[in-house]
């Protein structure tokens, strides 16, 4: 499978009314907009920005004048230290707003990078508040999706903080598998899956010898397969049970 297969386009839709024809919008994983909503959220919008694989979507203590929606590919977010080292926040699929927190400090509070070759929507900063004001009910979108992100930085602590590396790793893979399945992600069981243990290491507070041990494990235990840069879960219990992973039911999300 190529990243063309996925059932959103590689690049966000233009012309006059390009929010119109988003594809994203025709998942059931994401809440519908009325017509007038839409409106503003095209009046908000000021383009598209393809980023390349390893490429930043934002810098890391500087400030962006755009927001943006990640439209197709992955990326994460992350903190480093002075020394080089380097805390993964979050993960990030299609449909998750990004650069809100430069809002609330002097520049981002932290960096943006794609995994993949990633496309997005931009929004321009300085219409945010306009579009509070014109829209209240997306201001309250957009407060319930860093909400969200809220409760994802939340479940990531307890993770590096109580979980073992086995429940860790376990936590991670299941979390990754289930959210790209809500976004139309998955084939035939399979998701593309183009971290590599450094970035699980990053993620998770694993040193990189710690993380390749446990990786090899879980694998040996049969629990789930990697091919090619492909995942697939052959016991989604199993790894939920060892995880202490039980997602509720998610409620459609809010897209911008």
């Amino acid at each position: 499978m190529k990243f063309e297969d996925y059932p959103v386009a590689a690049s966000p839709p233009q012309g006059i009314n390009p929010c119109d024809g988003c594809a994203l919008r025709r998942l059931d994983a994401f809440l519908p907009a009325s017509d007038e909503e839409l409106k503003t959220i095209q009046s908000f919008r000021t383009g598209i920005r393809r980023v390349e694989a390893g490429g930043s979507i934002v810098d890391e203590h500087r400030p962006s004048p755009q927001l943006f929606t990640l439209y197709a590919g992955w990326a994460f977010r992350y903190k480093t230290l002075s020394d080089g080292r380097r805390q993964i926040l979050s993960f990030l699929l299609p449909g998750d707003f990004i650069g809100l927190q430069d809002e609330f400090a002097e520049g981002q509070t932290h960096g943006v990078e794609a995994v993949t070759d990633a496309s997005l929507c931009a929004f321009s900063r300085d219409r945010l508040w306009p579009l509070f004001h014109a829209q209240p009910k997306l201001g309250y979108d957009i407060t319930w999706l860093a909400a969200r992100e809220e409760k994802m930085v939340d479940d990531n602590l307890v993770t590096t903080g109580r979980r073992n590396a086995g429940e860790r790793v376990a936590m991670l893979l299941m979390h990754l598998y289930r959210r790209a399945d809500r976004v139309g992600m998955v084939r035939d069981g399979w998701v593309e899956f183009p971290f590599n243990q450094q970035h699980i290491a990053d993620a998770l507070g694993l040193s990189l010898v710690h993380t390749n041990k446990t990786l090899r494990r879980l694998q040996r235990l049969g629990l789930y397969k990697l091919d090619a840069g492909w995942l697939r879960i052959l016991e989604p219990h199993a790894l939920e049970t060892l995880g202490d992973y039980f997602e509720r039911p998610l409620r459609p999300t809010p897209l911008i």
